[in-house]
């Protein structure tokens, strides 16, 4: 996972703010603004993360994001809003923003959808709480600061029944967040490849679900890997899935799927100088439904005289 990398003695923090959730396939509209509205569904979807458990001031990450498809003018988009809280020690970061992608119709299942995403950004360092060896140390505040920046993404996403993929960029615009006089955060700008598929297996309730995740400030890299068999029936489904990231973790994933409500649990086991029992759990909720709006004819109704 990209944390903040520290202080320095200029008292100017570098700052790599994107966590790397477990259940990105759930979350791919937390990284990527395209994949809003794109799937005609509505998707509301709410994940907490703790990580590094058993150790002091550990990060602890919540995110709540929500999308619609939107059709009007005979034409199909989205939108969506994120709400995202990360702490970590002294240090906090909160996040809103609102996404917008156009789909475009590729063939009559596939879509390609460009998004964009505008939303505000704040850090905060409160040492109240927090022990230091030395009280003067000028690379920490001796009281709380924060500030805030406008943040920008764009995305672009590619959807089928069978498959999705995309390839977006958060925090173009590399912001720096002044926090006073003293103390400021330079925000990375970060890049993802993301995709994945279904393959249902013949004569079975059984499909497999490969994915995978590359995410990059160009300095620094992380890749996962993740398949996951799920069994479904009328409506409801179960699955258990593993996860591999190379020299950084394996993963554990179980959840399922009932009438639109999904719930999924994960445990990541960092592979090097970490105890397996000190990993991150994950839980994300989830809930889809049919939701149109502004789609011509969705509430049509025949005269029960004229059947």
């Amino acid at each position: 996972m990209f944390i903040i990398a520290g202080l320095t003695v200029a008292i100017t923090a570098k700052a790599q703010s994107d966590v790397q959730f477990s259940d990105f396939t759930r979350l791919k509209y937390y990284y990527n603004p395209g994949a809003s509205g794109t799937d005609g569904l509505l998707n509301v979807a709410a994940a907490y993360s703790m990580q590094f458990v058993g150790f002091d001031d550990a990060p602890k990450t919540l995110y709540v994001g929500a999308d619609i498809p939107v059709y009007f003018l005979n034409s199909h988009h989205g939108a969506g809003i994120n709400l995202f809280s990360d702490d970590f020690g002294m240090f906090n970061q909160q996040k809103i923003s609102i996404q917008y992608a156009y789909n475009f119709n590729i063939s009559k299942k596939t879509k390609l959808a460009i998004g964009a995403q505008f939303g505000m950004m704040q850090e905060k360092i409160d040492p109240s709480g927090v022990e230091l060896e030395d009280g003067s140390d000028p690379a920490f505040p001796s009281s709380q600061v924060e500030g805030n920046h406008a943040d920008f993404g764009a995305g672009i996403y590619v959807f089928n029944p069978k498959f999705w993929g995309g390839i977006s960029s958060l925090h173009l615009n590399a912001p720096t967040i002044i926090l006073n006089e003293r103390y400021e955060f330079n925000i990375e700008r970060m890049y993802y490849l993301m995709g994945g598929c279904n393959i249902k297996l013949k004569n079975t309730f059984l499909s497999l679900q490969p994915s995978f995740m590359v995410m990059t400030d160009l300095d620094n890299w992380r890749e996962d890997i993740q398949c996951r068999v799920n069994y479904e029936w009328n409506n409801k489904s179960m699955f258990i899935g593993a996860g591999y990231s190379p020299n950084v973790s394996a993963t554990l994933l179980v959840g399922g799927n009932f009438h639109g409500v999904s719930l999924c649990y994960s445990y990541q086991m960092y592979t090097s100088g970490i105890n397996l029992v000190n990993g991150t759990h994950e839980l994300t909720l989830g809930y889809q439904a049919n939701l149109d709006l502004f789609k011509k004819g969705r509430n049509k109704h025949k005269s029960v005289r004229f059947l």
